[in-house]
């Protein structure tokens, strides 16, 4: 890699270098609103007091839940190989998914702030011998460290949209440079490949999209059977994963269900379950009942709204709702991964922004295996739609179920692309999961 590095490079460095002592502010302001983890402050800096363990090291980055998850079978078999992995988030709600989901011999660190000091204390310490950055994580700081040493770095399950390329590509010396950076990139498609490509990765692979092949959400039998039997025969309905702003369209939406159903139950679960408080408030103000799951509050006959205020449970309220909204489609959050919900059996309507897995919506919507709803205002139609047809609800559940078992295979492909950097401690090719696949 002897591309000199541009004068843009140079400056964002020194000024992140300058900028670093107000991260301290940073980290303050987003800790009042539960964005940090006080006592882990110094991970954001590059800081531990945790060792790195010996011999081979993984390296992952995954920012937040939806990447996390995605990511999760490739810790599982990598550690199961015997290699120890390291894997890095932004969010607090990943951090937790990872604590309660990470096997043995993976480890978890809060990714530092994009800096030279911070990144290149961290990469110091950790000294990874494979490091993997998951999706669209791009960071100039973190590239630049990266092509400065001889580990192996590659971008794990890649996407780019036309709009981001476009961006990219307006600056190609700017972008050359920074893509330049990664030794292999592993495509979610096609598509996504080729302009990565065209902004001069050299090494592209196309393995497919590892969010097909999440596991089925995990749920305790005995809670979905009390639930179920708390709902008493009433129809329906999840919005699940949504952010600031969807909750007044869900409830809206809500409102408007009622008219027709008035039995009908809500159980809304919020993206970040530290807003609970003020759905709550959003939900008395409308002069419904709550019942909330984390006060162990049950669903009563009069209950309007059961608030999934918990982590790790989306697997029940999926079981328990056979038509689901898929919240951060009606806002800039890009939506969230639908195949827990595809393997669930509930039928997913959601809005038109989710970028962040657009590949997959792609499919569903072109197969009728999801429904979306163009407008805050169609929400209640499309649920609507559903709820007075249930079979339609279960071919199209059972149509997105389809298309996620078709679409797996992408762990496998990209255990075997990588295992020329994992050497002798990788999976070994006859894991049961190449023996599945055969």
């Amino acid at each position: 890699m002897a591309d000199r590095r541009p004068l843009v490079f140079t400056l964002y460095r020194g000024l992140a270098r300058a900028l670093t002592p107000l991260f301290n502010l940073l980290f303050w302001f987003r800790s009042r609103s539960g964005k940090e983890v006080p006592t882990r402050k110094g991970e954001r800096f590059g800081r531990t007091a945790t060792g790195r363990p010996a011999g081979s090291l993984v390296w992952i980055h995954a920012a937040s839940v939806g990447e996390t998850m995605s990511v999760l079978p490739l810790v599982e078999d990598l550690t199961a190989s015997g290699q120890q992995v390291l894997l890095t988030t932004v969010t607090v709600t990943a951090a937790e998914l990872a604590q309660s989901r990470l096997p043995q011999g993976a480890l978890h660190q809060f990714m530092p702030f994009d800096a030279p000091g911070p990144v290149s204390r961290f990469l110091d310490h950790w000294a990874p011998d494979l490091a993997m950055v998951v999706e669209s994580e791009i960071w100039p700081c973190l590239f630049d460290e990266m092509r400065a040493r001889q580990t192996p770095f590659v971008l794990l399950n890649g996407r780019l949209s036309d709009r981001s390329y476009r961006s990219w590509a307006r600056f190609p010396r700017i972008s050359g440079y920074l893509f330049r950076c990664l030794d292999l990139v592993l495509a979610q498609s096609a598509a996504d490949g080729e302009r990565f490509r065209l902004l001069g990765c050299g090494n592209v692979s196309t393995p497919g999209n590892l969010k097909y092949d999440a596991p089925e959400p995990a749920v305790d039998e005995d809670q979905a059977a009390a639930l179920r039997a708390q709902t008493a025969g009433r129809p329906v309905w999840l919005a699940a994963l949504t952010h600031p702003g969807e909750d007044e369209i869900v409830l809206e939406a809500h409102g408007r269900l009622c008219e027709e159903f008035p039995e009908l139950l809500l159980i809304l679960v919020p993206r970040h379950p530290a807003r609970a408080d003020d759905i709550a408030g959003l939900i008395e103000n409308r002069g419904l009942r709550t019942a909330r799951r984390s006060l162990e509050q049950a669903i009563e006959t009069d209950t309007d709204v059961y608030l999934g205020d918990t982590l790790g449970e989306m697997g029940l309220f999926y079981r328990l709702a056979p038509v689901t909204f898929l919240g951060g489609s009606f806002n800039d959050a890009g939506g969230h991964n639908p195949v827990e919900a595809a393997l669930s059996g509930s039928a997913l309507v959601t809005g038109p922004r989710v970028a962040n897995a657009r590949a997959v919506y792609k499919d569903f919507w072109s197969r009728q295996a999801s429904l979306k709803a163009e407008l805050p205002e169609n929400l209640a139609e499309r649920i609507g739609s559903l709820l007075r047809d249930p079979e339609k609800a279960r071919v199209q559940a059972e149509t997105a179920r389809a298309l996620v078992e078709a679409g797996r295979g992408a762990l496998v492909e990209t255990l075997r692309v990588l295992q020329p950097m994992l050497g002798k401690t990788g999976p070994a090719p006859d894991n049961p999961l190449s023996r599945e696949r055969a």
